[in-house]
């Protein structure tokens, strides 16, 4: 009677101990995922820090260049659709006919 009561311990002792490593590893599985997710995502987030301190460095660059006569001209251009005097614009016709993929742009 005591050997048949000591296999059952030593098959529920077996059994709690591959029951404990299984999930262990489960966690450990669990937690390598998350980290994996996590860096990703702090690697989109850097580069996107990246990009947005390129476009402050290029605004404070204009900033600094807006008194100058060619950002003024730059502006009058681009902004309002202004023109030397004496100077021709050509509109290519086709090209808005014609759009590209079928797209119109706006």
């Amino acid at each position: 009677m005591t050997k048949r009561r000591r296999k059952k311990k030593l098959r529920l002792g077996r059994t709690l101990i591959i029951l404990l490593i299984l999930y262990v590893g489960f966690i450990l599985l669990n937690q390598r995922k998350l980290m994996n997710e996590l860096n990703s995502k702090k690697e989109k987030i850097q580069l996107e820090i990246e990009t947005l301190k390129a476009e402050i460095d290029a605004l404070n660059e204009e900033i600094e260049n807006s008194h100058s006569l060619q950002f003024v001209e730059k502006v009058a251009r681009e902004e309002l659709g202004m023109v030397k005097p004496r100077e021709i614009i050509y509109i290519d016709k086709n090209r808005i006919k014609k759009p590209f993929f079928g797209f119109r742009k706006k």
